[in-house]
């Protein structure tokens, strides 16, 4: 008799524990398909919130190349906005930030129809291989060159690889050519790595590949002594070799 009575509690505990057990798992799996159903819905439940579309922002904080147009032309390539509700600010600031000047774009919607729009733009320290620009940490990149409102940088040029290499040779060569008195307004490196110097007065030192400070320190000796013919000009100075060199002259 207790024997059975044994059994009987066993398996009414089993059949309890499966029934908890199935419970437990149908609201596990009810959670599952509602979170699903309400997640794949939700852009559409936010858009029907909307009555009309985003159609104003403001471009906040100071830009030095971006204007208010720059913005219009690029909200206009995504066709009409969707409203305060609907809209993802995040493909708004995606698609401002294909503009090559943009570092990086914050967009905040406004109720009721507004962008709040703050740009932060990559800053040119030397013109890059005379179409582009390239800031202090060596990222090259695109602008119109008639935005630098009169901005007066250098003429640097090469791979866009070196271009980190080639700022820091034009803070060193600049510096050590102003405390000898000499202008100097650009430098590039080649493919094969080979340098050059442009002054301010167009004079081109071709310095080849490798070491170039002892040539630099070369021509400020030899450059005194040059003897210009009347009606020439000292188009470049060769230092490709392990003393002297060799001197170029145009017509004026």
């Amino acid at each position: 008799m207790n024997v059975l009575k044994r059994k009987s509690t066993q398996n009414f505990r089993a059949g309890e524990s499966k029934f908890k057990y199935f419970a437990r798992l149908s609201v596990a799996l009810l959670c599952v398909g509602l979170g699903y159903f309400v997640y794949s819905n939700w852009q559409n439940w936010l858009e029907s919130l909307d009555t009309k579309p985003i159609s104003a922002y403001a471009l906040v904080g100071k830009t030095e190349f971006t204007d208010y147009t720059d913005v219009q032309d690029a909200l206009l390539k995504m066709g009409t906005l969707k409203g305060f509700w609907g809209q993802d600010v995040k493909a708004i600031q995606e698609q401002l930030e294909t503009l090559p000047w943009v570092k990086g774009a914050v967009v905040r919607k406004v109720w009721p129809n507004r962008l709040s729009i703050w740009l932060t733009e990559y800053m040119p320290v030397a013109i890059w291989n005379k179409t582009e620009f390239v800031t202090k940490d060596g990222t090259v990149f695109q602008l119109p060159m008639e935005r630098l409102k009169n901005k007066v940088l250098p003429y640097l040029g090469g791979p866009d690889y070196q271009s980190l290499k080639v700022l820091e040779a034009w803070n060193r060569i600049y510096a050590d050519f102003k405390a000898k008195n000499l202008s100097v307004k650009g430098i590039t490196i080649d493919e094969r790595g080979a340098w050059q110097v442009i002054l301010d007065n167009d004079i081109v030192l071709k310095l080849g590949r490798g070491e170039w400070k002892s040539k630099l320190e070369r021509f400020a000796i030899i450059y005194p002594q040059i003897e210009v013919p009347e009606g020439k000009r000292i188009d470049y100075v060769d230092l490709r070799y392990a003393a002297g060199a060799a001197v170029g002259m145009a017509d004026k």
